[in-house]
Protein backbone atom coordinates (compact mmCIF):
# COMPACT_ATOMS: atom_id res chain seq x y z
CA UNK A 1 0.00 0.00 0.00
CA UNK A 2 1.57 3.26 -1.14
CA UNK A 3 1.78 6.27 1.18
CA UNK A 4 -0.78 9.00 0.56
CA UNK A 5 -0.10 12.71 0.37
CA UNK A 6 -2.02 14.94 2.78
CA UNK A 7 -4.41 16.00 0.00
CA UNK A 8 -4.95 12.39 -1.11
CA UNK A 9 -5.72 11.42 2.48
CA UNK A 10 -8.20 14.31 2.75
CA UNK A 11 -9.93 13.08 -0.42
CA UNK A 12 -10.02 9.51 0.93
CA UNK A 13 -11.78 10.71 4.09
CA UNK A 14 -14.41 12.31 1.89
CA UNK A 15 -14.81 9.16 -0.20
CA UNK A 16 -15.09 7.01 2.95
CA UNK A 17 -17.82 9.36 4.17
CA UNK A 18 -19.74 9.51 0.87
CA UNK A 19 -19.05 5.87 -0.13
CA UNK A 20 -19.76 6.67 -3.82
CA UNK A 21 -19.09 10.06 -5.38
CA UNK A 22 -18.53 11.92 -8.58
CA UNK A 23 -15.68 14.46 -8.66
CA UNK A 24 -18.22 17.30 -8.24
CA UNK A 25 -19.55 15.62 -5.06
CA UNK A 26 -16.05 15.41 -3.59
CA UNK A 27 -15.37 19.03 -4.56
CA UNK A 28 -18.55 20.13 -2.75
CA UNK A 29 -17.29 18.50 0.47
CA UNK A 30 -13.95 20.35 0.52
CA UNK A 31 -14.21 23.36 2.81
CA UNK A 32 -10.78 25.05 2.59
CA UNK A 33 -8.31 25.31 -0.28
CA UNK A 34 -10.71 23.98 -2.92
CA UNK A 35 -8.65 22.65 -5.81
CA UNK A 36 -9.68 23.23 -9.40
CA UNK A 37 -12.01 20.50 -10.71
CA UNK A 38 -9.30 19.11 -13.05
CA UNK A 39 -6.74 19.04 -10.22
CA UNK A 40 -9.15 17.12 -8.01
CA UNK A 41 -9.90 14.72 -10.85
CA UNK A 42 -6.16 14.08 -11.21
CA UNK A 43 -5.80 13.45 -7.46
CA UNK A 44 -8.63 10.92 -7.56
CA UNK A 45 -7.10 9.18 -10.58
CA UNK A 46 -3.81 9.00 -8.65
CA UNK A 47 -5.72 7.33 -5.81
CA UNK A 48 -7.02 4.85 -8.38
CA UNK A 49 -3.47 4.21 -9.64
CA UNK A 50 -2.32 3.62 -6.06
CA UNK A 51 -5.11 1.07 -5.56
CA UNK A 52 -7.23 3.03 -3.09
CA UNK A 53 -10.29 3.72 -5.25
CA UNK A 54 -12.12 2.30 -8.21
CA UNK A 55 -15.04 3.59 -10.25
CA UNK A 56 -18.21 2.83 -12.12
CA UNK A 57 -18.35 4.45 -15.56
CA UNK A 58 -21.49 6.21 -16.72
CA UNK A 59 -20.71 7.35 -20.24
CA UNK A 60 -17.76 9.73 -19.96
CA UNK A 61 -18.19 10.35 -16.23
CA UNK A 62 -16.99 8.20 -13.35
CA UNK A 63 -18.44 7.56 -9.92
CA UNK A 64 -15.61 6.72 -7.53
CA UNK A 65 -15.67 4.54 -4.45
CA UNK A 66 -13.00 3.42 -1.96
CA UNK A 67 -11.62 -0.10 -2.26
CA UNK A 68 -9.36 0.29 0.79
CA UNK A 69 -11.45 0.63 3.94
CA UNK A 70 -10.82 3.34 6.51
CA UNK A 71 -10.06 0.62 9.09
CA UNK A 72 -7.40 -1.02 6.91
CA UNK A 73 -5.80 2.35 6.18
CA UNK A 74 -5.93 3.40 9.85
CA UNK A 75 -4.23 0.18 10.92
CA UNK A 76 -1.43 0.65 8.38
CA UNK A 77 -1.05 4.34 9.23
CA UNK A 78 -0.89 3.69 12.96
CA UNK A 79 1.55 0.80 12.60
CA UNK A 80 3.84 2.94 10.46
CA UNK A 81 3.67 5.88 12.88
CA UNK A 82 4.36 3.65 15.89
CA UNK A 83 7.30 2.04 14.09
CA UNK A 84 8.75 5.34 12.85
CA UNK A 85 8.23 7.59 15.86
CA UNK A 86 7.93 5.33 18.91
CA UNK A 87 10.47 2.51 18.30
CA UNK A 88 7.59 0.09 17.71
CA UNK A 89 6.58 0.49 21.38
CA UNK A 90 2.95 0.99 22.36
CA UNK A 91 4.14 1.92 25.84
CA UNK A 92 6.04 4.82 24.28
CA UNK A 93 2.86 5.90 22.45
CA UNK A 94 0.79 5.95 25.63
CA UNK A 95 3.62 7.68 27.54
CA UNK A 96 3.82 10.34 24.83
CA UNK A 97 0.10 11.12 25.10
CA UNK A 98 0.27 11.10 28.91
CA UNK A 99 3.20 13.57 28.90
CA UNK A 100 1.37 15.77 26.40
CA UNK A 101 -1.70 15.62 28.68
CA UNK A 102 -3.79 14.24 25.81
CA UNK A 103 -5.03 11.25 27.81
CA UNK A 104 -6.61 11.26 31.24
CA UNK A 105 -6.18 8.88 34.15
CA UNK A 106 -9.76 7.73 33.60
CA UNK A 107 -9.01 6.93 29.96
CA UNK A 108 -5.89 5.01 31.00
CA UNK A 109 -7.98 3.02 33.48
CA UNK A 110 -10.43 2.21 30.66
CA UNK A 111 -7.53 0.99 28.53
CA UNK A 112 -6.23 -1.17 31.38
CA UNK A 113 -9.72 -2.62 31.86
CA UNK A 114 -9.92 -3.42 28.13
CA UNK A 115 -6.58 -5.22 28.29
CA UNK A 116 -7.49 -7.13 31.44
CA UNK A 117 -10.83 -8.21 29.98
CA UNK A 118 -9.09 -9.62 26.88
CA UNK A 119 -7.25 -12.20 29.01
Amino acid sequence: MQKLTNKEEEIMHILWKLENAFVKDVLAEIKDDKPHYNTLSTIIRNLEDKGYVSYNAYGKTHQYYPIVSKEVYKKRFMNTAIESYFNNSYKNVVSFFAKEEKISVEELKEIIALIENKK
